[in-house]
């Protein structure tokens, strides 16, 4: 992978506010609140169709006001585990969001605080999935060819 920046987050103080300042400036940016499941409110960025973000209010009080960029990597536990034996201290380990996949924060040796996302683990089909799909795709295309 080739792990590319795929998302970025304003975590503030002030969600109106902020949201009330965005809109002012850059008008190609759509925002849409969602209610996650704990009752919080997050706000989803687009760019026209694309979402590139999101805000919400900081977790914890005493956390900095600032925008958190995201890079997308193949594992979550894992990486963490490599950026802290590299020297980050870790933020937040592992975090599962939802059906979003999971993430982790941390803060490399330098101060500079990063995220990490991994998209959500695709259930592999065993063999037998496998087979009652192509049989049921079977059934289906000779129901096909049987009215023609």
């Amino acid at each position: 992978m080739s792990n590319p920046f795929v998302h970025i987050e304003l975590n503030t103080g002030d969600l109106a506010a902020a949201k009330k300042f965005y809109k002012k400036i850059f008008d190609g940016w759509s925002l849409h609140d969602e209610t996650l499941d704990h009752g919080a409110v997050y706000t989803m960025i687009a760019a026209g169709k694309h979402g590139i973000g999101g805000m919400q209010v900081k977790m914890m009080p005493e956390a900095p006001t600032l925008w958190l960029p995201y890079v997308e990597v193949d594992d979550v536990k894992e990486t963490m585990a490599r950026a802290q034996k590299a020297g980050a201290t870790l933020m937040v380990p592992f975090m599962e969001i939802g059906e979003m996949g999971s993430i982790g924060i941390f803060n490399d040796p330098t101060g500079a605080t990063l995220g990490v996302w991994a998209a959500p683990k695709k259930e592999k089909k065993s063999k037998k999935d496998k087979k009652e799909k192509k049989e049921k795709k079977q059934k289906k295309d000779g129901k096909k060819k049987s009215k023609k």
